[in-house]
This record gives structure tokens, C-alpha cells and sequence, in this order.
């Protein structure tokens, strides 16, 4: 674990005890602070309490000992309606900080030319397999890298830091905007599209936090920034413009002159001057779609910033496994594929999904984010049929009614049975069974995890079903 810096003998207010918020009052006794915590969910409160950790209401207590409020991501602070913590935090002019930035703080506190390697990846679709997909890259050459953030272990329950050693933080807009002083020597910015509007005030507010990654960037740092939507290529062109970062574009809809694109299954690096294939990523079983080249065109850049040789890149992009519930393959049952794309919880992530595969009998649902399905216009060609789920389903079949067949089916189980049905009767080749709901989770599932880990067990409970073995 990471130890907190800078707080030794003060009392520390810490709000949301899920797990980052364990690890920033873990991090911070291990610093010396005191804490007092505390969660709206009691079971969280009795976790924290086993835990050693100190559970008081902060709604309810004196203020006038508290130095600072570490607030965890999920909990508003600004938009919609602020937390009423945060409310109190905000009265007396306390500063409210995210467990980011207790991590940023702890490097920062090391002498420079003993400080890890930080690489931050962010942007609405991707984050988590660019996260996985360069520390497997990294691992694989040799490199002492660990992934966490908003992805698997939080920040700072990762190994404390030494020379050499090289963290991969995946880091959401709620992480971002909560973070001052984070230095990424490696900043990635995949993409752009609406998503959290109202977390943020708008889509000004959203770009503005996503933009914090590249805050305390120096010109011995680089930033990777995509040209793929229409927001990412302005911000390109202005972080070049001021020529304080070293800046690499990458793109996985076109050649570029300058920086990483993937095209046709490959992946090439161009200086300006002349483009070079650096790696063959069409047989790679885990980097499969565009959107992968894209991921794989970023992980590729920041390797290379830390020396990392094109062809242990390539080797390694081979042999990567892929994601847990993002893209994965659970397995086939009479020549029907199953495909667990569970964190595909906005209509973009669904679109490069639906792009992957032909054939597909799609299933979607749950509970709804803002534009619905507005965003998939045109990319229902290789949809056979929908099997909708969950609190959208009935709007969902209003917005698909004259684009794709469509039925109601409640829950994930009846839909993958029927799904499963209607694909085994059918005449198309090699059928996909496609969990992609462009939705979240929480109206039937306590995570994205938990609806992908039920899909897996609906196809297991299929009578012959026998589940795909991921590769080590």
C-alpha cells in the first residue's frame, strides 16, 4: 500500500467507503492521520469498522478539528446536487480531495530522479483495456508495472512506489476533477463523446475534467491524444500549439503523417518524414474492432516513450488476453458464439461492439443513461434481432421499432435464452449471442461486473454449454 504524505497527527474526514475509499483511510492511518469516516450505507460503515477504521456521522459531528475531506468518486460534489457532506466541506472552506490525489501527493513527495513512471489513461470508451493492455505490454518487457485506478486495485492500494517501478492508472472524470497536483509522465486521451453530463454541468464541464491529466505535463513527458471524434483533434492541435509536452496523435480511422495508426490490422509509427508497419495486430485474438486499434495504437506510444522496442510490442500485443466483460468470449454452443460486452455501458462502446461481429442477435437494457440508443443510427446492419432487458427496454423497443426486430424479456436469463434460440434456428453463419446493453447496470446488478459474471451462467446453464477457457 501506498502510504498518505502530509497528514501525520491530523484528523482526516473521509466520505464513501466502497473501495477507494477503504484504501484513502487505510492509506491515511498508514500516514499517520487520524481518521473519521463514513458512508449513507451502513454495511459499508460496518465493513470500514472491521476494518480498524473509525465510523462516525460526518453530518452530525464538529468540523472545527477536520483538515481535509477525501471524497470518493461516485459521490456528487458539484452537479447534479452536491452531496450534503460535501455542502459542509465547501461552508467552512475545507479542501475536498479524491484518492488520486493522495497518490499524487505521495509521488511528489519523492525526490525526482527517484520517482516511478506514472502513466494516466482516460477517455469515455477504452480506459480499462488500454490500462490492461499496456501493463501487459510492459510486464512482458521486462518492466515493473502495476494497473489500478478505476480499474481493479484503487491507487493506492498498489505496491509503494520505488525506482523503476511504473504505475498505469486508469482515471475516470470523477477521479480527474478531484485531482490538483497528479504528474503523468505518460498522459493518454483515447477519446471524447457525451457521458456523466450531469456530473459535470454539460459537456464543457466533462472535457474540462478529462483535460486535467494533461495539467503538470513537461516537455519530457508525452501526451497521446486521439483524432478519432470530433472533440480529441482540437485539444491535439493546443497542447502542440503551446509546445510545453511532447504530443504523439494516434488514430485508428486514418493514416497519419506524425504518430501511431492502426489500419487494416496493423499498426504503424510515422515521424513526418517516413511510416514504418512497427506490428500485426489482425490475428490478435483480444485486439479484435477498431476501437482496439485504437487502443492498441495508444499502448503502443507509450511504450515506446519509456523505450520499450517495437517488436517486444508486437510480440506481446499477441499474447494478451483481453478484458474481463469487454468483448469476451464465453464460449460456443451449436456454432453460436457468446460474447460478454457487459462494459459496454454507453451507446459509443456498443457501436464498436455491434462493428466486431455479424450476425448478431444483440441483447441490451437496463437502466438507461441520457440519448438512449440515439447515437447508434446506422450501425444495426449485422443486428438480427434485439432481446431487451431491464427498466429501458420498453423505450429501447420505441427507438428500434422500423430498425431491428425487437422483444421484451425482463431479465438477462430469458433474454439469452431466447437469443440462443432464435441464433440456433437461424440460417446465418456463425451467430453471435451479443450482451452490449448501452446501459447501466444498477437497476438489476450491482455492477457492470455482476451482469457479466450472470450472462456467463445463463450461457452455462444452456443445456451442452461449456464455458471458454481465457488464456492465462
Amino acid at each position: 500500500m501506498i502510504a498518505a504524505v502530509g497528514y501525520k497527527d491530523k484528523t482526516i474526514a473521509v466520505m464513501g467507503l466502497g473501495r477507494t475509499g477503504l484504501s484513502a483511510a487505510k492509506s491515511l492511518i498508514l500516514g499517520g492521520a487520524k481518521v473519521v469516516a463514513w458512508d449513507d450505507n451502513e454495511d459499508n460503515c460496518e465493513a470500514a469498522a472491521t476494518a480498524g477504521i473509525e465510523c462516525q456521522d460526518l453530518c452530525k459531528r464538529d468540523w472545527s478539528d477536520i483538515a481535509a475531506l477525501i471524497l470518493s468518486p461516485g459521490i456528487a460534489h458539484t452537479h447534479p446536487k452536491p452531496h450534503h457532506v460535501a455542502e459542509l466541506a465547501r461552508a467552512v472552506n475545507m479542501p475536498i480531495l479524491g484518492d488520486t490525489e493522495l497518490f499524487a501527493q505521495a509521488i511528489n513527495a519523492i525526490p525526482k530522479e527517484d520517482r516511478p513512471i506514472v502513466f494516466g489513461i482516460t477517455g469515455t470508451n477504452g480506459k480499462s483495456t488500454t490500462t490492461m493492455l499496456l501493463t501487459h505490454i510492459l510486464r512482458e518487457c521486462g518492466h515493473d508495472a502495476h494497473a489500478g485506478g478505476n480499474i481493479g486495485r484503487a491507487c493506492l492500494d498498489l505496491p509503494a512506489p520505488q525506482k523503476g517501478m511504473i504505475y498505469v492508472l486508469e482515471l475516470s472524470s470523477y477521479q480527474l476533477e478531484l485531482t490538483q497536483s497528479l504528474h503523468c509522465n505518460g498522459a493518454i486521451l483515447l477519446n471524447i463523446s457525451p457521458d456523466h453530463l450531469d456530473r459535470h454541468g454539460g459537456f464543457e464541464g466533462y472535457v474540462a475534467a478529462k483535460r486535467r491529466i494533461f495539467a503538470r505535463q513537461t516537455k519530457d513527458d508525452v501526451a497521446i491524444i486521439s483524432m478519432d471524434d470530433p472533440t480529441s483533434p482540437g485539444l491535439c492541435m493546443h497542447y502542440k500549439a503551446q509546445n510545453a509536452v511532447q504530443v504523439v496523435p494516434i488514430s485508428a480511422q486514418g493514416m497519419l503523417s506524425r504518430g501511431i495508426s492502426a489500419v487494416a490490422g496493423k499498426l504503424y509509427e510515422s515521424d513526418g518524414h517516413a511510416t514504418h508497419v512497427r506490428a500485426d495486430i489482425s490475428a490478435a485474438p483480444a485486439l479484435k474492432g477498431t476501437h482496439n486499434g485504437q487502443n492498441a495504437a495508444a499502448a503502443f506510444a507509450a511504450a515506446r516513450h519509456v523505450g520499450v522496442s517495437a517488436e517486444g510490442i508486437a510480440t506481446a500485443m499477441q499474447n494478451f488476453a483481453g478484458l474481463d466483460h469487454r468483448m469476451e468470449m464465453v464460449g460456443t454452443l451449436d456454432g453460436v458464439v457468446f460474447i460478454n460486452d457487459s462494459k459496454a455501458t454507453n451507446a459509443d462502446a456498443v457501436r464498436q461492439a455491434l462493428g466486431a461481429y455479424g450476425n448478431v442477435y444483440w441483447i441490451a437494457g437496463g437502466q438507461a443513461k441520457s440519448g438512449g440508443l440515439g447515437d447508434l443510427a446506422g450501425a444495426f446492419d449485422t443486428v438480427e434481432a434485439a432481446f431487451l432487458i431491464g427498466e429501458a427496454q420498453e423505450v429501447f423497443a420505441k427507438q428500434l421499432k422500423g430498425k431491428v426486430k425487437a422483444s421484451l424479456c425482463d431479465t438477462l436469463e430469458v433474454a439469452v435464452a431466447r437469443a440462443y434460440e432464435a441464433a440456433r434456428q437461424s440460417d446465418a453463419p456463425s451467430p453471435v449471442v451479443l450482451l452490449s446493453p448501452a446501459c447501466a447496470s444498477f437497476d438489476q446488478f450491482t455492477d457492470f461486473m455482476a451482469r457479466g459474471a450472470a450472462f456467463r451462467a445463463a450461457f452455462a446453464g444452456l443445456e451442452g454449454a461449456e464455458q471458454q477457457k481465457r488464456p492465462a
